[in-house]
């Protein structure tokens, strides 16, 4: 059996390694023709890959293997009848770190102690901390176990959220008893940190609008390294304007986020642009998985993560 394999870029090609006989592995970015006309696995650019999935009409596809975990809007994109496979397994770590990273930089007040670097002063504060907060994950998947697991070790009281209620063996924290989405409402009034990490689409688009996050506490942290469009951005600013809330968010809607925005001068908000996944796990991760996938492919197994099966 012959497969021929596309990747985008020279550096996740040389993660990949030697391919078994048989395969042929291209680096093709969709700026140029596509090498054949049959592609059995193709990997889109990372972070550009909606725009560019066009570009597969009238190919032969045997599978789209984005470099990304969320694929909300893609189906209205992808030519009919190709299968498409997202990157479970690739970015988890890496966005749990940011997720981690982001509580700990906006409850410890680091952006104050860079502002007072640049103009050379001795700022000390006596900040929040993490230890001992009671953080409430909304999003219970690869990412929210995740983060989870890192939470561990700062002794945090960890309540978890999903699309339904159940119990969750997780490596590292134990048990979890994890709460449905109809309980957000009641969980949100005792939460002092709020982590998103859920999917978008229509099912979550602006959850977090006025109503939910009224529910929210007193000075409590809302961190999304989800999905922008979970929060209504309005919303948001007023909350942050007004002084009640906090934020530290890697996702934006709209995104990039604009010169100009009022995010970016509203207080209490930290801005990370949207570098979850972008880390020096990522390629060899991501190339792991494209392995596997020829792997799979070549024994006849059908490839993992498929979001969106062959119509």
């Amino acid at each position: 059996m012959s497969l021929v394999v596309t990747v985008p870029t020279d550096r996740l090609a040389t993660n990949i390694g030697a391919v078994p006989d048989g395969v042929e592995l291209h680096v093709w970015d969709f700026t140029t023709p596509p090498p054949a006309p049959r592609l059995d696995i193709v990997v889109p650019p990372y972070m550009g890959s909606a725009g560019a999935l066009e570009k597969l009409e009238g190919l032969e596809v045997g599978l789209v293997q984005s470099q990304s975990i969320g694929y909300d809007g893609v189906a209205d994109r992808l030519p009919s009848g190709m299968p498409f496979a997202n990157a479970a397994s690739v970015h988890e770590a890496s966005t749990a770190e940011i997720a981690v990273a982001l509580m700990l930089v906006a409850q410890r007040q680091f952006p104050r102690f860079v502002r007072a670097q640049d103009r050379g002063e001795w700022s000390p504060v006596f900040a929040e901390s993490l230890a001992d907060r009671r953080v409430l994950l909304v999003g219970f998947g690869g990412v929210g176990t995740a983060t989870a697991r890192r939470l561990a070790p700062f002794e945090v009281e960890l309540t978890a959220v999903a699309r339904s209620a159940r119990v969750d063996q997780v490596d590292g924290v134990g048990e979890v008893a994890v709460h449905g989405i109809d309980e957000l409402p009641a969980l949100l009034a005792d939460a002092e940190i709020v982590v998103l990490s859920l999917p978008g689409g229509d099912s979550t688009h602006h959850l977090f609008d006025a109503g939910m996050l009224a529910h929210m506490a007193d000075g409590a942290l809302l961190v999304n390294v989800g999905r922008g469009p979970l929060i209504d951005p309005d919303a948001l600013l007023a909350e942050l304007e007004g002084g009640r809330l906090r934020a530290a968010l890697d996702v934006f809607e709209p995104e990039p986020l604009p010169a100009g925005h009022p995010l970016w001068s509203a207080p209490g908000l930290v801005v990370s642009p949207h570098v979850g996944g972008a880390s020096t796990a990522m390629n060899p991760r991501m190339a792991r998985l494209v392995r596997t996938q020829i792997e799979r492919m070549l024994a006849g197994e059908p490839p993992l993560n498929v979001v969106i099966p062959r119509a």
